[in-house]
């Protein structure tokens, strides 16, 4: 039977203290209360928005304001105590999610997913820090590409694990993830060619021996793949 939506409560919902930026995720976890005369609930929701003290999650039925509740993250399986703090209401009333707050906070609680939108946070601050700093702008695009690929990337396993939570093909995400390798390397392959061309990377560079095998076997893999089954491409080259 479903249980009856407990009323909100402004007071306690005025208590909650957002002690850090909460990030965007989908996190399946199961949640498990004691309900009236001790009955145990299980149900099974989504975490939404989250950070290292706690997060928001959406559910079918909630359990009543300050009721303590054991989380388990079904991706890692990894189990936390949380106590839940108060129901989050549209202006129209409706209910949009049980905040909870870890009893101990824990930042690996969530999985990579946190991780990373709080890494890409972060790096965002060092970016507008290097902006003010009057750092050279080759190291600033440096840095900018690294940035780029770090969000695409995180970007790229969200929806990756979105797909799976609904059941459908992750290929999108994959290639994704494929096409972003494929630009970054092109990427830094115009970069070194123009450091060769400057005389910045020669013989005494370290590490240019094993470069130059990979970019010769790269060369080799990419030729069977432009050639396969006798059709020829031919690949676009700026003048």
């Amino acid at each position: 039977m479903k249980r009856e939506i407990p009323p909100h409560n402004p007071d306690l919902a005025k208590a909650e203290r957002r002690k850090s930026k909460r990030f965007p995720v989908v996190v399946p976890v199961e949640v498990v209360w004691r309900g009236p005369g001790g009955v145990s609930v299980k149900e099974e929701g989504l975490a939404k928005q989250v950070n290292a003290q706690g997060g928001l999650l959406q559910m079918k039925a909630y359990p009543e304001v300050g009721t303590r509740v054991e989380l388990t993250n079904f991706l890692s399986a990894e189990a936390a105590q949380a106590r839940v703090l108060a129901l989050r209401r549209s202006k129209e009333g409706a209910v949009l999610g049980v905040a909870v707050e870890l009893v101990v906070p824990s930042e690996a609680f969530w999985g990579v997913n946190f991780q990373l939108k709080k890494t890409n946070a972060q790096l965002y601050k060092l970016e507008q820090a290097l902006l003010s700093g009057g750092v050279d702008l080759r190291v600033l695009r440096d840095f900018r590409d690294a940035v780029d690929y770090v969000r695409t990337t995180a970007g790229a396993v969200q929806k990756w694990q979105e797909l799976q939570l609904q059941g459908r093909d992750a290929d999108q995400a994959r290639l994704l993830l494929l096409g972003e390798r494929i630009r970054h390397t092109a990427f830094l392959s115009e970069e070194l060619a123009a450091d060769l061309d400057s005389g910045a990377v020669n013989l005494g560079t370290k590490g240019i021996a094993e470069l130059y095998r990979a970019v010769e076997k790269l060369y080799q893999r990419l030729g069977v793949v432009l050639e396969h089954r006798g059709t020829k491409y031919q690949l676009a080259r700026k003048t």
